[in-house]
């Protein structure tokens, strides 16, 4: 019986899907950004105002948290695949994680503190 002892699923068919609905959701969020640049004379103002809709926050947030478990699904399959060790690979793992958990509470501090 194979255990999953550090990955973000219970399965690799459940990574496996994190890894596509999250690539799906950083692509949406990626054409949107680009088709405003594009489309809107970005400015501070039209910046800000976009930022300040409660619904593209939560976009961003989606993006945000999607950007993590993508990033997780990732490192762990290829630190798992190329770091046979035990006791460095859970290092590299815990480190990953620990930088990913900032990021995320950063991201969340720029997204809804003011």
């Amino acid at each position: 019986m194979v255990r999953t002892v550090t990955n973000l699923g219970r399965s690799g068919v459940y990574d496996w899907m994190v890894q596509r609905v999250t690539a799906y959701v950083l692509a949406l969020y990626t054409l949107f950004l680009l088709g405003f640049m594009l489309f809107t004379d970005v400015t501070y103002e039209s910046w800000t105002a976009l930022f300040d809709q409660t619904w593209f926050k939560i976009f961003s947030l989606g993006a945000l948290v999607s950007l993590g478990a993508h990033a997780w699904v990732g490192l762990w399959t290829v630190t798992t695949d190329y770091i046979k060790a035990t006791a460095p690979r859970f290092l590299i793992q815990a480190a990953c994680g620990a930088i990913m958990f900032v990021y995320l509470v950063w991201g969340v501090q720029i997204l809804w503190g003011h």
